[in-house]
């Protein structure tokens, strides 16, 4: 039994608070999943309007948090609640200037707004008084705090000794800055390869100075050690290849689990299937398609960006809709690129009778769609682990995907799912007719493979697991 671990999470998002991806997702659950199995686990994130504006369950601590920057103190306010169906304690950094707007992202001084978060959240542990063994940063966001604890830090007796992690979500952003961000941060330090003259490369610099790092499946994990896969960071990767392991994201089976999800107007499991017919039914009627049974009902749940795949996707949904495969339904909900808004909204104006494109952000919409579709699509470019593809299989959808990063490692060819490799519509569209090949003519094969996903284990305690032995050796390397 592993002695009980005081951990810090550093975060940009966590789901329920703020969440634009899977990022939220993640950190929104393991702390809970650690908690359960005995570690003093606490969150910290920017507060955004949402929580300044008085969050259900959310206070302000009375005292203000001084934050020793290069040129002086900078005061920050500080709330603190938990993550929602636990104990687990999360604290969020205000300061009105830096993170009271209506984006989480997309600012010019982003990278000043992070590094403040990252330098404020280290020095809340000290005015808690509680001192963690492992700071768990996610993401290049949260990559200033790993920078400062590596160099001005170590001349700290308070900080000196911390073991850290740092998980790599998404390679592709990488938070780059001017130099003069350590001027900012007090940071005094010397250039990286990776690092253009006068830049400073965070995600770059999360990884140089973790003590231990991890991305979020293991098929990413050596993707990003390649050149096609690195974004240019794969050569410091490699240089660190001992270091990094692939921890495949769970899922929180109390929000997905088709039994108790009341966002869906009937409950089923792997040994009702036939119940599950029902959702499909609702689903048809309250998007006003025809109510027809025995056809795929194909589904993408998606962020619409390059990223997953849409430029080799409407060629695919437009022999779909053709019934080059045999009659269909296809449903499509997301919003983003307004190219591919554009694109799916013309197809539905093609098949008005045969398809919806809902370009919006439904949380209720989306159980449904996973619950009530029997083909879920995710042609994802890359995908370090993607939870679409998790959801769908614990819905009874069957995913058709793109054999990349995370999606490689939980969609089994013939066995969970239908899998394709070559980056193009005409491989994508041999995936889907496999597929609905299957559904068409071996029913008791489909319902084999939709059992198989269902009752697969994603869950969040097997990947806490690993986290904890992560950890462990983050310890054992810092104390030589």
């Amino acid at each position: 039994m592993t002695d009980s671990l005081k951990i810090l999470f550093l975060s940009a998002e966590v789901a329920p608070f703020a969440k634009t991806g899977g990022l939220g997702d993640v950190v929104g659950s393991l702390p809970k999943a650690l908690r359960q199995m005995g570690h003093d686990v606490r969150v910290a994130m920017p507060a955004y309007p949402a929580i300044e504006a008085g969050y259900p369950g959310v206070e302000p601590l009375p005292d203000s948090l001084p934050v020793p920057l290069g040129f002086g103190m900078l005061q920050a306010g500080v709330y603190h609640g938990r993550l929602p169906h636990s104990d687990v304690p999360i604290y969020f950094i205000a300061e009105q200037n830096l993170f009271n707007r209506s984006q989480i992202y997309g600012y010019q001084d982003d990278p000043y707004r992070f590094a403040f978060f990252s330098r404020a959240a280290l020095e809340l542990t000290r005015a808690l008084d509680w001192q963690p063994d492992i700071i768990h940063a996610h993401d290049w966001h949260a990559a200033p705090a790993l920078t400062w604890l590596a160099t001005t830090g170590q001349g700290d007796d308070w900080f000196r000794g911390i073991s850290t992690i740092f998980t790599i979500h998404n390679l592709a952003h990488q938070g780059k800055a001017p130099w003069g961000v350590f001027d900012y941060l007090g940071i005094q330090t010397f250039s990286l390869h990776e690092e253009a003259y006068g830049e400073v490369n965070f995600m770059a610099r999360g990884i140089y100075h973790a003590t231990m790092l991890n991305t979020v499946s293991p098929t990413y994990a050596r993707e990003i050690t390649t050149e096609a896969g690195g974004a240019g960071l794969d050569g410091l990767l490699r240089h660190r290849h001992f270091d990094l392991h692939g921890i495949l994201n769970g899922l929180d089976y109390g929000v997905w689990n088709p039994m108790t999800d009341d966002r869906l107007p009937h409950h089923f499991d792997a040994e009702n299937l036939d119940k599950r017919l029902k959702n499909r039914r609702a689903l048809q009627s309250r998007l006003h398609l025809p109510q027809t049974d025995g056809i795929p009902l194909v589904a993408m749940v998606t962020r619409l960006d390059w990223q997953k795949g849409l430029d080799i996707t409407g060629h695919v949904v437009d022999l779909l809709m053709r019934s080059y495969a045999g009659d269909a339904q296809f449903v499509v909900l997301g919003t983003g690129d307004g190219r591919y808004e554009a694109m799916f909204a013309h197809l539905e104006s093609l098949y008005p009778h045969k398809m919806r494109a809902v370009l919006a952000y439904d949380a209720q919409l989306a159980p449904l769609i996973y619950a009530g579709s029997d083909i879920f699509l995710m042609p994802s470019l890359f995908e370090p682990c993607g939870l679409g593809q998790l959801i769908a299989m614990r819905y009874g959808s069957v995913p058709v995907v793109r054999a990349t990063g995370g999606l490689a490692d939980t969609v089994l060819e013939g066995e969970t799912g239908f899998t394709f490799h070559d980056y193009n519509a005409g491989a994508f569209w041999e995936a889907l007719q496999r597929a609905i090949y299957v559904y068409n003519v071996d029913k008791s094969r489909w319902q084999h493979i939709q059992q198989v996903g269902m009752r697969a284990d994603f869950s969040w305690q097997r990947s806490a697991r690993s986290y904890e032995q992560l950890y462990e050796w983050a310890i054992a390397r810092t104390n030589g």
